[in-house]
């Protein structure tokens, strides 16, 4: 192996600055003699002179004698440094300046050198030295410059402390951002570095100090400190001990970082975290996370929706909570990763069938697809809808049935007033005369069957009065055993201390009735019937057949029967009129569904509770009053019908206000016509003679018969009232409502009979 070449060393540049020349050929002759190509020297005799050398630049070393002829001194010392900052300097002094050598080396030679005493070694081995001391000063500065830059220029805070935690050595810029106090305060005042920190935190920072006063490396200690303004910021430190030589700690350094938004982030991910959690736990809502459709994160809503307890679980399949029918969708949405909402049929722990609504989105966890799955129970919600669609059709069938009701009175009162006027002339034959009593049966049959659609359908006018139910029960009670016949029993549960409603007397017994023959159609074997009545509440979630219950005190009617029952698809259609189970020509259809109205009329509320082979349960809400009964006063009697008064008529269909007219005039009264409310004042504007009694119509183009009643009572206050009515549909006061005090109402179809008697009654 060849041997490496030696590397020959650097030539260095020595300035001497000598103005004595023997001197100066002497120190040349010391520094070439052995190793002429080491150095390279360049003589100066004057300052000026070498100020202008050092000014060009390029020398690695100076020898300086400080006594020149134009500069004496360490003021020459000063000047050539001041030239060159960083080249080494060795001065030159005689024998009895050895003194001024030491002073130069104060003020920044690296050496001294006495003349007389000077060897070619000794000049060499401290040319170097001086040249190697400068190198390493000037990198240590570098360093220290490097290091200043990278501190002056971080948010973090760099700290140098003596070993007691006393005195500040060194403090970075960033101080001044972090604590907003300046660093000149830490300096002039011991111990001022902790002064800022907040006091319960002091404790646990000293016992880090001490630990690393100990000789121990702390790391990721948090605590506040203060700012002047107030702020409280959170600080992250690192301290380390600094030993000397001989292993002692004798300072203390480390760094400070402002961890405040980082804290704040953290606080507000927790706080965030903890609101989800409540959230999760205390919503309706059930919230899973499965991986691999395996459930491992479930919220109490999933628990309560299904039936499970929450240690059950944890470990479960989704697929485990869907009904058959909906497995296949929901195992290809998991496989496909399919994101969304949609609905679908579960089945919960006892195995009822549920219709739920899914919202699931995935997610990736450190590396592992973890899929999210919200459920909300709807069964109820689409119970809700069934039973809201069925309340509007019957809300519809209920209009047409009052609409074709109007329409059917009219003519029922046509065809009833000439079937009685033809009869009242006597001059007919008996057969003619039977066959129109038959003809005047099928009209009230008519109108009967009428009155139970304008029942059905909240359209007819009623007169309530404050009612006890235990009196209109006791009072049905005889005629109802004769109706359903022996093989019933009917028992009676009544309670004594029963509140009152506000009702129409004949419309509740109407109700009873009603009930108790679709009982005994229920029990043709025969069986019991259970009338029931006590005092309720219902609260404002409380959902009964149709609605969702106001809340507030009810009296509750109850009618229970031992039948046959109903299977689901009767009991939601129950209400409608027209629908029943019995064989054709046995059964209008209209018992239950005017029991409906009259209830739904009344701000009430029925509910029907059924299972085939175990009977029926029918239960009506009213609300409670605290109205007291008035007494009713006795209309006085009267010899006639007849009479001289003057009667303003306001009927719009023409047929009906042919015979009302005709009725009237026969009976004495002078009777004024109008079609509708326009015309009906411009005639009582138009007569100056007195009006006695207006008979109008409910319902009439324009303003209605009640409205016109208002008005024209103002023109003539002592004007009387009597409203006649189809039905109620469409008057601003009166449709679904009792008649107010005062108000007399005659009920069409009528016959003119009825017809003069009630206008008697109400001008007397």
């Amino acid at each position: 192996m060849k041997a490496r070449p030696a590397v020959a060393p650097a030539m260095v540049k020595v300035l001497l600055v000598e103005d004595n020349a023997a001197d100066a050929r002497l120190v040349t002759e010391f520094l070439l003699e052995d190793e002429p190509q080491r150095f390279n020297v360049t003589h100066a005799p004057l300052l000026g002179r070498a100020l202008e050398n050092l000014h060009a630049g390029g020398f690695n070393a100076i020898v300086l004698d400080l006594g020149l002829p134009d500069s004496q001194g360490l003021e020459t010392l000063a000047r050539v440094r001041a030239e060159a900052p960083g080249a080494p300097i060795i001065v030159l002094t005689g024998l009895d300046d050895e003194g001024l050598g030491m002073q130069a080396v104060l003020n920044g030679a690296q050496d001294y050198l006495v003349k007389g005493a000077v060897t070619s070694q000794l000049l060499r081995h401290a040319l170097e030295f001086a040249i190697e001391r400068a190198n390493v000063e000037a990198a240590t500065r570098d360093r220290e410059e490097r290091f200043r830059e990278l501190t002056e220029n971080m948010t973090e805070v760099f700290f140098v402390l003596d070993a007691q935690f006393r005195e500040t050595l060194y403090v970075s810029p960033g101080y001044r951002t972090v604590w907003g106090r300046s660093c000149e305060s830490l300096y002039a005042r011991p111990g001022s570095f902790l002064e800022a920190v907040v006091k319960e935190d002091l404790g646990t920072l000293r016992e880090s100090i001490a630990r690393v006063q100990g000789g121990e490396d702390v790391a990721e200690i948090e605590f506040r400190i203060t700012r002047p303004d107030g702020e409280q910021r959170w600080i992250l430190t690192h301290g380390a001990p600094v030993r000397n030589a001989q292993g002692e700690v004798y300072r203390i350094a480390g760094v400070c970082m402002d961890i405040t938004e980082r804290r704040r982030a953290i606080e507000a991910l927790e706080e965030s975290e903890a609101r989800y959690r409540l959230l999760s736990e205390t919503s309706f809502d059930g919230v899973a996370v499965s991986e691999q459709g395996i459930i491992c994160e479930a919220n109490k809503g999933i628990a309560e929706i299904f039936g499970y307890g929450m240690d059950e679980l944890i470990g479960m399949a989704i697929v485990d909570f869907i009904a058959d029918e909906s497995v296949v969708e929901v195992q290809r949405r998991m496989a496909q990763d399919v994101s969304g909402r949609y609905e679908l049929f579960a089945k919960h722990r006892d195995g009822h069938k549920m219709w739920i609504e899914v919202a699931a989105n995935s997610h990736f966890v450190r590396g592992r697809l973890q899929r999210v799955t919200a459920i909300r129970d709807l069964t109820e919600k689409h119970s809700l809808e069934r039973r809201y669609l069925q309340a509007q059709k019957m809300e519809v069938v209920g209009r047409l049935a009052g609409g074709v009701a109007h329409d059917f009175n009219n003519l029922l009162t046509i065809i009833s007033s000439y079937i009685s006027l033809v009869l009242s002339e006597n001059t007919l034959a008996e057969t003619v005369c039977d066959d129109l009593k038959e003809a005047a049966k099928a009209a009230d049959s008519a109108a009967a069957l009428t009155r139970q659609l304008l029942v059905f359908s909240k359209q007819q006018v009623i007169e309530t009065k404050s009612l006890d139910l235990n009196e209109v029960v006791l009072k049905a009670e005889k005629m109802l055993r004769r109706v359903i016949g022996e093989d019933i029993t009917v028992v009676t549960k009544l309670r004594e201390d029963l509140g009152r409603v506000q009702a129409d007397f004949g419309q509740l017994e109407q109700v009873i009735m009603n009930m108790a023959v679709n009982a005994r159609d229920a029990m043709p074997g025969g069986g019991q019937l259970t009338i029931e009545t006590a005092n309720a509440n219902l609260a404002e979630d409380r959902v009964v057949e149709h609605f969702a219950a106001k809340a507030g005190a009810y009296v509750m009617l109850r009618f229970c029967d031992t039948g046959i029952g109903m299977d689901e698809s009767t009991r939601v259609r129950i209400f409608e009129p027209f629908f029943t189970t019995k064989e054709t020509g046995k059964g209008t259809g209209l018992g239950l569904s005017m029991v409906f109205g009259i209830v739904q009329q009344g701000a009430g509320y029925i509910t029907v509770d059924s299972l085939v082979r175990k009977g029926t349960t029918f239960t009506i809400y009213l609300p409670r009053v605290d109205a007291v009964p008035v007494p009713e006063a006795s209309a006085p009697a009267h010899a006639s019908a007849h009479g001289t008064e003057t009667i303003l008529l306001v009927e719009d269909v023409e047929e009906v206000r042919e015979i009302v007219h005709r009725v009237l005039a026969g009976h004495g009264y002078t009777v004024f016509d109008a079609v509708d409310a326009p015309s009906a004042l411009a005639r009582s504007v138009s007569y100056d003679g007195p009006i006695h009694l207006l008979l109008t119509d409910v319902v009439l183009p324009g303003l209605s018969g009640r409205e016109l009643a208002e008005q024209l009572k103002r023109m003539r206050p002592e004007l009387k009232l009597l409203l006649m009515s189809g039905y109620s549909a469409g008057d601003a006061v009166m449709p679904g409502r009792a008649l107010g005090r005062g108000v007399a109402l005659l009920q069409k179809p009528f016959t003119p009979e009825t017809l003069a008697r009630r206008v008697r009654e109400v001008l007397d």
